[in-house]
Order: structure tokens, then C-alpha cells, then sequence
């Protein structure tokens, strides 16, 4: 308002070159204090940074020469312990990669020896090529030296494993009773006598008809031995295991 209440002239309280406001230069000024502040932080961080170089420049150019070649002798040594450092670590994971294959290769060999014995033994089921041996006995006149000189024949042919009828032939295996009523391993067997057998097939074949063996003995005693050759068996029938009662392992020293 002018004069005698009189509304202002329009313009009026605005810059006459028509600059902001000072209400619109307040809302500005928080901006371009922060704008400000950052280029100041950065300014000061650059400035720190060459300074600090050029403090080590100008400490190194002042330096003696006795002093240059300390600090040169600290760096190659602290070269040479970090280099010497990665070195040991390679050769620690090196001796790790190796410990672990042949901890491997230890185990797996472990593991292929008890399965060969848990075969041999007859604590274990095996598969492979064979034949089987079936033994009639009609007269009962079978005796039991006669399946013990099977068994025997049979081992000596190359066989690795066998079972007759249920019962698994292993080391200790005995055969009793009396023609006719044969008992192994404490199972009673009747005619006819069927052995399943893994090896060589035709070996033990041969083996099996050499004139005068066990086939012709118990064919005199009335009987008769068939073979049928097989490239697939499975002999299954277990052996409890044998534990020692006096025997055990010896620890050495």
C-alpha cells in the first residue's frame, strides 16, 4: 500500500533488474551449502594425498644413502618372507592333494582286499562265470570221502569260491555222516548233491574227468556226476566268521 491505502503498484517488492526474491535465494542456499561441502571434502582429500607424497618424495631425496639402503634391505626382506610364506603354503596344499590320494588309494585298496576275502572266506556273495556240479546218488552209496575229493579236485582246478546245495565250502569246512546221510558243516544233505562253483569253467571241467578221479569212483559206486558250464553264477549262500579264540594279530616291537 502507498499514500493514503492506495494497493501497491504491481512489481512492487521485486527486484527492479528481476533478481529472486530473498525468500527464493534462502530455498536455494541449502543446496549450494552441500554442494559446496562436498567439493571442499574432495579438495581437502586431494590436496592430503599429494602432500603426503610428496612429504615421502621429499623424505627418500633428504635421505642418507646408508638410510636408502636400509629401507631397501627391509623391503627385499619383507618380499622375500611373504614369497617364502606362499611357498610353504603351496607345498602344505600340495602335501594335502597328495595325502588325500593316497588315503584314497589306500582305502580303496583296503576295501578290494576285504572283498577278496570276504569271498574266498564265504562271508560274502559272488558272481561269475562257472559251472555246475550235480552229484546223484540213487544206491545211497556216496561215502564221504567222495564229496571231500570233489571239493578237493575242484580247489585244485583253480575254483575260487563254492557252495553245495545251501551251504557255503570255506577253509574249515567238514564233511561226516555215512553213505547216503552226509552231513556238512552240520546240515544234513540229500541226493542230489548240486555244487555251484566259481572259475574257469572248462579247467575244472577237465580237471573234474581225469580217468580214475572222483567222477569215475563215484559212477562205480552207482552214481553219476553232471557238469554244465555257465559264463554267469551266483554263489550266495554265507559262512558265519570264523573268530580265532587264541590266535590274534601280532602288534610287533
Amino acid at each position: 500500500m502507498t499514500g493514503a491505502g492506495r494497493p501497491d503498484p504491481p512489481g512492487a517488492g521485486a527486484d527492479p533488474a528481476g533478481a529472486p526474491t530473498p525468500a527464493r535465494r534462502r530455498r536455494r542456499d541449502p543446496l549450494a551449502a552441500a554442494l559446496i561441502g562436498v567439493l571442499t571434502l574432495l579438495l581437502g582429500f586431494a590436496l592430503a594425498v599429494q602432500v603426503r607424497n610428496a612429504d615421502e618424495a621429499q623424505v627418500l631425496a633428504g635421505a642418507r644413502e646408508e638410510d636408502l639402503v636400509r629401507i631397501l634391505d627391509e623391503l627385499d626382506s619383507r618380499e622375500e618372507r611373504l614369497r617364502s610364506q606362499l611357498s610353504e603354503q603351496r607345498a602344505a596344499l600340495r602335501e594335502l592333494n597328495g595325502s588325500g590320494s593316497r588315503t584314497g588309494a589306500a582305502l580303496e585298496e583296503a576295501r578290494e582286499r576285504a572283498e577278496s576275502l570276504g569271498i574266498l572266506g564265504g562271508t560274502l556273495a559272488a558272481q561269475g562265470p562257472g559251472l555246475t556240479l550235480t552229484v546223484r546218488d540213487p544206491a545211497g552209496a556216496v561215502q564221504v570221502s567222495d564229496l571231500l575229493d570233489v571239493v578237493q579236485e575242484l580247489r585244485g582246478a583253480g575254483a575260487e569260491t563254492m557252495q553245495v546245495d545251501a551251504v557255503r565250502i570255506g577253509l574249515s569246512t567238514a564233511v561226516t555222516g555215512t553213505a547216503g546221510d552226509l552231513v556238512v558243516d552240520g546240515t544234513p544233505l540229500r541226493s542230489p548233491y548240486e555244487f555251484v562253483v566259481l572259475g574257469d569253467p572248462q579247467g575244472m571241467e577237465t580237471a573234474m574227468n581225469i580217468p580214475g578221479g572222483v567222477v569215475q569212483r563215484i559212477e562205480r559206486r552207482g552214481g553219476s556226476v553232471e557238469i554244465v558250464r555257465s559264463p554267469e553264477l551266483v554263489v550266495d549262500a554265507l559262512r558265519p566268521l570264523d573268530r580265532p579264540q587264541y590266535a590274534s594279530p601280532e602288534t610287533g616291537g
